[in-house]
């Protein structure tokens, strides 16, 4: 399975066992924006572990109070974070301070697709 969503300010992409969501150039994601993000998890996870892909290609803000919402869904087990921009990585060290899961930075979606099969298979935080 495969869906794809272009909500405007973000594409996204459904697979089975992972949601990857590139933002669009410029936007600021809040709080409410996880109303969206429920949906997708009801929809297609359903109590099923999932990773979140964070395809950050354009440059965009979040709100930290985004993460302390994100924390809540149950089955989301991990975010990777994927960047050539090396001042994500500083980025997701201090978003790792507002995320209670596991939230890595990767230079290329292969590697971040590589962690999320690893977690899956472990089961972690599930």
């Amino acid at each position: 399975m495969t869906e794809y969503y272009d909500l405007g300010f973000a594409k996204v992409e459904i697979k089975d066992d992972f949601l990857k969501n590139t933002i669009a150039e410029g936007f600021l994601v809040k709080p409410e924006h996880n109303k969206l993000l429920l949906e997708f998890v009801k929809k297609y996870f359903n109590n099923k572990p999932f990773v979140y892909i964070s395809n950050r290609i354009n440059s965009y803000s979040v709100d930290p109070t985004v993460y302390h919402e994100t924390t809540k869904i149950d089955n989301l087990i991990g975010i990777a974070v994927v960047s050539k921009n090396h001042r994500q990585r500083k980025l997701t060290e201090l978003e790792s301070k507002c995320f209670q899961k596991r939230i890595k930075y990767f230079t290329d979606i292969s590697r971040a697709l590589e962690w999320k099969n690893e977690l899956l298979e472990k089961n972690i935080d599930f």
